[in-house]
């Protein structure tokens, strides 16, 4: 009986991928980098909204191969947001309990889309606190810990299977220069990037891939110095991104460079990518934004042609109360105005 709910939940887990197509590359039109081209992968067209769709599926799909997660199973799971709400998608899809712990700043349109998809919220007042009380919470239901932060790395086939390594290469196959000279992407779990760098060695590719890090992020510091013991006393200000100690799932060693994008510079990006966009994007956008402009900076000082792609998270809807509110910025993040003079100077 078990093995037979466990068949029809994979199925309904294929079968909801089965009727989603593939996220868009846009291209941008940047007439500031003549012969060099900007993507953007635009994931925040996924059916729970984020990125984290395809983290979340995978997860699943590991858990209940593992025989982790069985019929009636509570699914509980650590995240700032993005993950939780497409951990809900997927519980709501196979008919199982979900709980989120997240940090209490956590965006209110976040914490909407969870309850949305019947999921509960369970707060803490820091983001390191969410570990353990999603253990705790695990233990007192006899419930499943999902923990994306230790198994994001080895939940996705990083050799295919369509991940997002796989999407954007396929995407890029008849674009002026397929093989991008950097793909550019920000880490909170470092799923994706562990994803993305393996599957560009094992590919044998010429991309590089660049890691943008926040402010208050001990991935920059781990990256370079090469100690997972590092610790921050704070935690990001930018949802979904930037953690406060080295995440299991961080791998330095598939990155090719990495860069500290400060908090100001990722608000200030988007409000200028909406210009550009016609389109609200979330915080994290605007990192990888920053960092992908700061590299065609240095192809065109160079004299370089090429092309760079980059990642669109989410959809700055789930942040109307922050990241687009002026009062809100002016008292969390500070002074967006020379950042924005520095973009509109392109």
């Amino acid at each position: 009986m078990t093995n037979s709910w466990i068949k029809q939940a994979i199925n309904a887990i294929d079968a909801d991928f089965q009727r989603s197509a593939d996220t868009h590359l846009i291209r941008l039109a940047l007439p500031a980098f003549p012969g060099i081209d900007l993507y953007l992968k635009d994931e925040s067209t996924h059916p729970s909204g984020s990125l984290k769709h395809r983290l979340a599926r995978s997860l699943f799909l590991y858990g209940l191969c593992n025989g982790w997660i069985r019929e009636g199973t509570t699914v509980i799971e650590a995240s700032s947001g993005s993950t939780a709400v497409s951990e809900a998608y997927f519980a709501r899809l196979i008919g199982l309990p979900f709980i989120a712990v997240m940090p209490s700043c956590t965006a209110r349109r976040k914490i909407e889309q969870i309850a949305f998809y019947g999921g509960q919220c369970h707060f803490v007042e820091q983001s390191a606190e969410i570990y353990a009380a999603s253990e705790q919470l695990a233990q007192r239901l006899n419930g499943h810990y999902m923990d994306q932060f230790t198994y994001a790395e080895r939940a996705t086939d990083w050799r295919g299977n369509n991940n997002i390594a796989d999407s954007i290469f396929r995407q890029m196959a008849r674009e002026p220069h397929p093989v991008p000279d950097y793909i550019v992407m920000s880490a909170g779990t470092g799923g994706t990037s562990a994803t993305l760098g393996r599957y560009i060695r094992y590919q044998g590719l010429d991309s590089r891939l660049v890691v943008a890090d926040p402010e208050n992020s001990v991935f920059y510091d781990c990256y370079h110095q090469r100690d997972r013991t590092l610790r921050a006393a704070c935690s990001s200000r930018i949802e979904g991104i930037g953690r406060p100690r080295v995440e299991p799932s961080f791998i330095p060693h598939v990155i090719d460079d990495m860069l500290r994008v400060p908090d100001a510079a990722s608000v200030a990006t988007i409000h200028w990518l909406e210009k550009v966009l016609g389109r609200k994007a979330g915080a994290s956008t605007g990192t990888n934004m920053w960092a992908a402009l700061q590299l065609a900076k240095k192809m065109r000082e160079e004299g370089r042609r090429g092309a760079i792609v980059t990642l669109l998270c989410d959809s700055g809807e789930r942040y109307l109360d922050t990241y687009y509110q002026p009062r809100w910025v002016a008292q969390h993040i500070g002074d967006i105005t020379p950042w924005l003079a520095e973009l509109n100077d392109l």
